[in-house]
């Protein structure tokens, strides 16, 4: 039975202890909990790698199971308005203090959103109350924070998570959840989510809804193609040359998969850049090359077929030229 919290929520770790892949950061947190005082914080990096998480687990070792009534969360995406930053925080920032430690927390999940007004009233509110709330602001581009909030914070990077990490994870959860699953599945599941858990664990339940995890059934629940489609299409117009057909195998899956052009340049550039597709270097950038073009195009509001048309016909004009070059006679030496 699929879990009726979504799993991402269900299984975050709880404790900085339980935290993984993000061993630096940690350890300098855990130094935060052990002395019961720390500066303002700014956690920043890619989505899903487990910034949230990180604060909510170091209030908890803070403050213990009680720790949400002594911290605000707000969401600088919804409430981004200099007025939040003058009635809800101050606000909080005047009751009263938890027992044991001398602070209370604020918590600005997607401070990078917050407008700059807000930003500079609150530059004045973390002066003000510092004797008695800390700030942690969370971040996906932290060049989007003003300087002066930087410059009062303690700044924490933090990176993609490693395959093996999610990997195991992912195993964990399904051995508690009692889903079936193979490695090939887990590990298209890493390759689609890029690192990131919260999307990992989604796509998991996802997959769990239809069965066994396997690298079928993945793809098809994040509305994607498989690697091996996608190397039948760069071998049916890069090696074979046949651009009618890959243009019917291009059809087919835009319409199986629900692909757009966007989509399917992405997946291509994942491909040329995967162990599976061996060519020559220079060919290799001039299709990355030519897949930034097109991109740019479709971004940008060009037709998806004739733009994907026109990509096939480049890689058929490639492959020709490849061809040609491979099995082109040597000639002969002077002597």
């Amino acid at each position: 039975m699929l879990a009726e919290l979504l799993w991402a929520e269900k299984y975050r770790p709880r404790s900085l202890q339980e935290m993984v892949n993000q061993e630096d950061v940690v350890r300098r947190l855990q130094v935060f909990v052990k002395e019961k005082n720390m500066p303002h914080l700014l956690f920043a990096g890619p989505p899903g790698t487990g910034k949230t998480t990180a604060a909510h687990a170091l209030a908890h070792d803070l403050y213990g199971e009680d720790y949400r009534m002594y911290m605000l969360e707000l969401n600088a995406s919804d409430e981004r308005g200099i007025d939040v930053i003058r009635t809800k925080v101050k606000e909080f920032a005047r009751s009263k203090l938890p027992v044991g430690v001398p602070f209370k927390i604020v918590l600005l999940d997607e401070a990078d959103n917050m407008t700059a007004d807000a930003q500079q009233a609150l530059r004045r509110l973390m002066e003000m109350y510092v004797d008695v709330t800390r700030f942690i602001l969370i971040a996906n581009y932290p060049s989007k924070i003003i300087e002066p909030i930087q410059s009062r914070c303690a700044v924490f990077r933090f990176t993609t998570l490693k395959k093996e990490d999610v990997v195991s994870r992912l195993k964990w959860i399904c051995s508690r959840e009692k889903v079936s699953c193979d490695d090939k599945g887990l590990e298209a599941i890493f390759d689609v989510s890029g690192g990131d858990m919260r999307r990992a664990i989604n796509i998991l339940q996802a997959a769990a809804a239809l069965g066994e995890v396997n690298t079928s059934n993945v793809y098809k629940v994040v509305g994607l193609a498989t690697p091996t489609e996608i190397r039948a299409l760069l071998k049916t117009a890069l090696f074979e040359g046949d651009f009618t057909k890959a243009r019917d195998i291009l059809r087919k899956l835009m319409i199986t998969y629900g692909l757009s052009g966007v989509d399917v340049v992405k997946q291509l550039h994942r491909e040329i850049f995967s162990s599976e597709f061996t060519v020559p270097e220079e060919v290799r950038v001039e299709i990355a090359d030519y897949l930034g073009e097109i991109q740019f195009r479709l971004v940008e509001g060009a037709d998806d077929e004739i733009q994907l048309s026109a990509l096939l016909a480049k890689l058929v004009l490639l492959g020709r030229n490849l061809r040609q070059t491979t099995t082109q006679p040597s000639k002969p030496s002077k002597r």
